[in-house]
């Protein structure tokens, strides 16, 4: 007979679902998904193991959870910026914040983002995750873009173009420090390249 998975409803229950999801996503951070069990987790989050199999299937179930909780936190205060948006607006301005958060999201979560990106290549339901998540971000900044009138043609091409740029550069900064590259003046490039897609129309 399988198991029964809880949905907490009380503070209390919701707050322990809550510190195993941390768990997992700080462990998978700083040892990998394979490298880590769930009794590690248990232990992180100050529950017993019998807990988190209360709320959880097993440890991929907390592995879905915990890629949702890095895309909220990588995307939301994009999207926020473009929620607030209203024409006119100083096209650079928004492309030099973008850039910021961009490079402070991999960085705060260099760890979880490497270990869920290598599972992008073995684990086909993680590698879907990471698909909608991009075409959930190109078409909502598509979208709204459009309905300001800032892009008047082939907006979801040039979305998609601008966040390939802005994630490789990201890699690039975070991760690979190429000594002969002067980061301020790749930096400036890049702004360069996303205002000129917004602002050639």
């Amino acid at each position: 007979m399988p198991r029964t998975i809880r949905n907490p409803k009380q503070e209390r229950s919701i707050d322990k679902k809550n510190r195993i999801i941390t768990a997992g996503y700080e462990l998978f951070s700083e040892n990998g998904y394979y490298n880590t069990n769930t009794v590690q987790i248990a232990k992180r989050a100050g529950v017993s193991t019998g807990i988190v199999y209360g709320y959880f299937r097993d440890k991929k179930d907390i592995l879905r959870e915990v890629t949702a909780l890095y895309m909220d936190k990588v995307t939301k205060p994009i999207l926020n910026l473009f929620d607030n948006l209203e024409a006119p607006f100083d096209a650079r301005d928004l492309v030099c914040r973008i850039v910021d958060l961009v490079i402070h999201a991999h960085g705060e979560n260099a760890g979880i983002h490497e270990a869920l990106h290598s599972l992008t290549h073995t684990d086909p339901e993680i590698s879907a995750q990471f698909l909608r998540l991009e075409d959930d971000l190109t078409l909502n900044i598509a979208d709204r873009l459009t309905r300001l009138d800032v892009l008047k043609s082939d907006a979801k091409e040039k979305v998609h173009f601008a966040m390939d740029v802005l994630q490789s550069f990201a890699h690039e900064y975070i991760y690979d420090h190429h000594a002969y590259i002067d980061y301020d003046r790749f930096k400036a490039l890049v702004t360069d390249c996303v205002v000129s897609l917004i602002d050639g129309k």
